[in-house]
């Protein structure tokens, strides 16, 4: 079962207060909806996992050895569609103590990981705008370890293990975000 949009977003809101980590996930949910579209999956799936891969970091505090599979399990209990609750256990690959292995748990790492790399890009620009942000600005702070540097950049570069050129991942990152800047506040 895959949720409907809004019952999602009730859901996350449920569980998740903090604005700027629900601006996260929206962005996140933007990301992998085109992500899939462009490798011709399923967007509705993918985008969910986007959207409610985070579900459980408040209530976790982020911590790393919990945060991820919890979420993954609340999903499961209601019902929610085993690649999507998989995608989201593994996001987070501390927690689980395994490696990604399937093109889904890539992208949900690559896909969520980016979102924070383009609105720390987007806030050093005058305008502070995700639509004024350049693909080869992404890449470049891809490079500077001190730039945005919770931000992991090996989650990123798993956008390559499904055959998605960084710079390629980045412009359909930066697309995504665009379309939904006034809704994540950039």
């Amino acid at each position: 079962m895959i949720l409907p949009r809004e019952e999602a977003l009730v859901l996350l809101r449920k569980y998740v207060k903090n604005e700027k980590m629900i601006a996260h996930s929206l962005a996140s949910e933007a990301v992998m909806h085109s992500l899939a579209l462009h490798l011709g999956r399923n967007a509705e799936a993918w985008a969910q996992a986007g959207l409610l891969h985070d579900l459980d970091v408040e209530v976790t505090n982020a911590d790393a050895y919990t945060h991820g599979p919890e979420a993954a399990k609340w999903l499961s209990e209601m019902g929610i569609d085993s690649d999507i609750t998989d995608a989201i256990g593994m996001h987070n690959e501390i927690a689980t103590g395994k490696d990604r292995t399937t093109e889904f748990q890539h992208a949900l790492a690559a896909g969520e990981t980016i979102t924070g790399l383009v609105m720390a890009t987007a806030l050093v620009y005058p305008d502070k705008k995700i639509a004024s942000v350049k693909t080869k600005s992404v890449v470049k702070r891809m490079k500077e370890k001190a730039f945005a540097a919770s931000v992991k950049r090996e989650n990123i570069l798993e956008c390559e293990l499904i055959g998605v050129p960084i710079d390629q991942f980045a412009a359909i990152a930066i697309s995504a975000m665009t379309e939904i800047a006034d809704d994540i506040g950039l």
